[in-house]
């Protein structure tokens, strides 16, 4: 059993000597500062991954087609789609407008790659509805093809319903982009498809 006087000498040390430690700790968790400049600088910066979203930069003729009930032919349509660079060549901006059904139809749309993910990030919005869909996915190696996914919420039933974009991606930057939702049953089917042609200048 310790004296007084002795423990009062050592809760001190003991004391100091722990601080000491969690402080030699906390200083080999903190991150190097060159590595730190070096993520921050990799995560902002564009690279190969936005380059291969160049496909999409353009005017376009675009070839719609609808189908509300898969068993019968689609509703066909026509718009036109200007894509541009924004923030620095970090994300795709896409306007589209046209007619769907007749009616006047207009869109939005933004594209990029996530440097910190590795995947391919989307969100559209257009005059059909009042959602924002947000995509996620991947590019094959060849830059040929893509596919992206998201969760939708069906607007008659108010659930949420599985939903995947498809791209395929010609040598000159034509493109037909697909959507496909899942039925009641669980079922992938095509609901939407947009055949891009790029128009000559």
């Amino acid at each position: 059993m310790l004296k007084p006087s002795r423990a009062l000498v050592l809760i001190p040390a003991l004391l100091l000597a722990g601080a000491a430690g969690a402080a030699a700790q906390e200083k080999a968790k903190a991150p190097d500062k060159a590595a730190t400049v070096a993520a921050m600088q990799n995560a902002m910066d564009p690279g190969e991954g936005q380059k291969r979203l160049e496909f999409m930069i353009g005017t376009f003729d675009v070839k719609i087609r609808t189908w509300i009930d898969p068993s019968k032919p689609p509703i066909e349509s026509t718009a036109t789609s200007v894509a541009t660079w924004v923030l620095g060549n970090r994300y795709v901006q896409q306007m589209m407008s046209g007619y769907v059904g007749g009616e006047p139809w207009s869109g939005i749309g933004y594209a990029g790659f996530d440097n910190v993910s590795k995947k391919y990030v989307a969100t559209y919005m257009d005059s059909g509805g009042t959602s924002m869909d947000w995509f996620t996915g991947t590019m094959d190696a060849d830059g040929k093809a893509a596919k992206m996914t998201a969760t939708l919420h069906d607007a008659i039933t108010l659930k949420p319903i599985k939903a995947e974009l498809r791209l395929g991606i010609a040598a000159n930057g034509d493109h037909t982009s697909a959507l496909w939702q899942a039925d009641a049953g669980g079922k992938m089917v095509k609901v939407m498809e947009f055949q891009y042609t790029r128009k000559q200048s």
